[in-house]
């Protein structure tokens, strides 16, 4: 669900400092995103938003939450929206998200 390595990676290449703030904008600019698909009554922009938080869990090693707003993302360029499980995509963001907090002090302690 969540590629640690990745995670890892980016807390040693960017220092501890800079990786919480690098968490805690993710979380705050992701969390928004995710508010305005709960609330989606207009697929039109399905395809962009979903563009934006598979790149936005790329970033932060959200993995399975990428793979799955991916396949939403390619549903969608190709005019099937209707098809993409959005409760799907929250769900998943839901328990990664929860995943990667509890993981997250083996990460700040290394």
């Amino acid at each position: 669900m969540i590629d640690w390595e990745h995670v890892q990676d980016l807390r040693d290449e960017i220092g501890a400092e800079a990786f919480g703030e690098v968490v805690e904008m993710f979380l705050e600019e992701v969390d928004g995103e995710i508010d305005k698909l709960r609330a989606l009554s207009d697929r039109s922009n399905l395809e962009s938003q979903l563009h934006f938080l598979k790149g936005s869990a790329l970033n932060l090693g959200f993995a399975a939450f990428s793979d799955l707003c991916h396949k939403g993302e390619m549903a969608s360029a190709a005019g099937q929206q209707d098809s993409v499980d959005t409760n799907e995509v929250l769900t998943c963001y839901d328990a990664s998200k929860s995943a990667f907090l509890a993981g997250l002090d083996r990460v700040i302690a290394a």
